[in-house]
């Protein structure tokens, strides 16, 4: 790969990776001016490999800041970009947002990465799980017009590219779950999250307006 000419802010981005897709919502949403580097998460750059010792995606540059794994990449942004703000602004409320995020990477994104990576029996548990999870959580949803919130926030940015990946997981919920499928169509219409995708993630839903 060809020299990679050094902007003062940068992310390296796999266009179909869902950690890098909710860090470019975060910069969407936030209206950053950044060079998006795509890449491919199997053959990075090698200034990629020698700064990031995890050899993963999204890593950020700014300047002489290098930052990887993606929940420490969207809080840097929110707070180098302070508005408009995706945490809020008491204590309790940026915990509970935090520790819902990890709730999801720890369940939601495990599971999606075992229906994506696993054999077909752990692909069969991981879809069972993550329909049911979302399934039983449904009302939580339906409870405000964000997740958890009357305010756009990270969390969100954690949930909509997973819910936008459920028909490439062949993951269909039931009726039960109309909560989620109703929330996941007002994150789908929201400009930040419209104007985060990638060629490839508009690919795979072929009804995106």
């Amino acid at each position: 790969m060809a020299a990679i000419r050094r902007a003062p802010l940068m992310l390296f981005s796999d266009p179909t990776c869902p950690y890098c897709h909710r860090v470019r919502m975060v910069i969407a949403e936030k209206r950053i001016n950044i060079d998006v580097i795509d890449v491919d998460a199997q053959a990075l750059p090698s200034e990629v490999l020698e700064a990031n010792p995890y050899g993963t995606v999204p890593t950020l540059v700014d300047r002489e800041l290098w930052l990887y794994e993606s929940l420490i990449v969207m809080e840097y942004l929110d707070e180098r970009f302070p508005h408009p703000p995706l945490l809020p602004v008491d204590p309790v409320g940026r915990a509970n947002a935090r520790l819902f995020m990890y709730r999801i990477d720890r369940d939601w994104y495990a599971w999606m990465r075992d229906i994506r990576t696993g054999d077909a029996a752990a692909a069969g548990r991981a879809r069972k799980a993550l329909i049911e999870s979302l399934t039983g959580v449904a009302p939580i949803f339906g409870a405000s017009r964000f997740f958890m919130s009357d305010e756009f926030s990270l969390v969100d940015c954690c949930v909509a590219p997973l819910l936008w990946r459920l028909p490439v997981l062949e993951l269909e919920l039931p009726a039960a779950a109309s909560p989620v499928t109703e929330y996941a169509a007002r994150m789908f219409e929201w400009p930040s999250f419209r104007n985060s995708l990638t060629e490839a993630e508009r690919e795979m839903v072929t009804d995106l307006a």
